[in-house]
């Protein structure tokens, strides 16, 4: 068994390129590019104006918006501030009312009157009597005109008066509220400064405490030194001392040792 042939034939990639021809190009040249269709000025214009046609679109719908959140806005002011107007509204309600059943009054007064006058028998006693109903009608006129008026003044001062209360109390309230945002703030500053103090306080003192032990130690180490001096002062006294005492003996033995040795040579 001989071994496999793995050999392959070697081809040189720029002579076989040359034997292709040209390669075809699948996409745009650049001479394509250049000579590519453009549009004119007035088609350029065109188109700038139909981009601003857009724009006017735009602006159209956001003004038609803006419309739309402003009845919102007016509507949602309407309901909040409908408070008041809502009791003004009662208000008319009643005095209304008042008025229609004054009306009724009035009227069923009169029909009573025309009936008295009718069944009235003569004619004097039906003028007289029509004259006194007519200046009754009109006094009770006047008094019925003159309550109401009263009437009126009363719920007009009565509704002034829980007004200025009500702005009265939400004064007080406001008032009070400021009172203690400023006493917080006072107690706030109060503590700080009382903070600070201790603070100052207690370094000062730590200062103090320091110095003191620091001068309490120079002085311990000062008398230290004293002592150590002294003792090395006794310590030589002694010695020097000691020192005088022997010369003096060594001295003592000299002389007696003379005076034995000029004895024994006068022998």
């Amino acid at each position: 068994m001989g071994k496999r042939d793995n050999r392959v034939a070697y081809i040189n990639p720029i002579a076989a390129a040359r034997a292709r021809g040209p390669v075809q190009n699948a996409g745009p040249s650049i001479q394509d590019y250049l000579s590519r269709p453009r549009p004119t000025w007035e088609e350029l214009k065109e188109q700038l104006e139909k981009k601003k046609k857009g724009s006017r679109a735009l602006a159209d719908f956001e003004d038609k918006m803006n419309d739309k959140w402003r009845r919102e806005l007016a509507k949602n002011r309407e309901k909040l501030l409908g408070g008041s107007e809502k009791d003004k509204e009662k208000e008319k309600k009643i005095v209304d009312k008042e008025k229609e059943e004054k009306k009724e009054k009035k009227e069923k007064k009169k029909k009573e009157k025309k009936k008295s006058s009718r069944h009235s028998s003569s004619s004097s006693s039906s003028s007289s009597s029509d004259s006194s109903s007519s200046s009754s009608s009109e006094s009770e006129d006047e008094d019925e005109k003159k309550s109401v008026k009263k009437k009126r003044k009363r719920k007009k001062s009565s509704v002034r008066r829980a007004s200025d209360s009500s702005e009265e109390e939400s004064d007080t309230d406001s008032k009070k509220k400021k009172k203690r945002i400023k006493e917080e703030v006072d107690k706030d500053k109060d503590d700080r400064s009382r903070k600070r103090k201790r603070k100052a306080e207690r370094s000062y003192k730590d200062s103090s405490s320091e110095s003191s032990v620091d001068s309490e130690g120079e002085e311990a180490e000062a008398k230290k030194k004293r002592r150590s001096s002294e003792e090395k002062e006794k310590i030589t006294d002694k010695s020097k001392k000691k020192r005088k005492k022997k010369h003096k003996k060594h001295g003592r033995k000299k002389k007696k040792k003379a005076a034995s040795h000029s004895d024994s040579e006068l022998d």
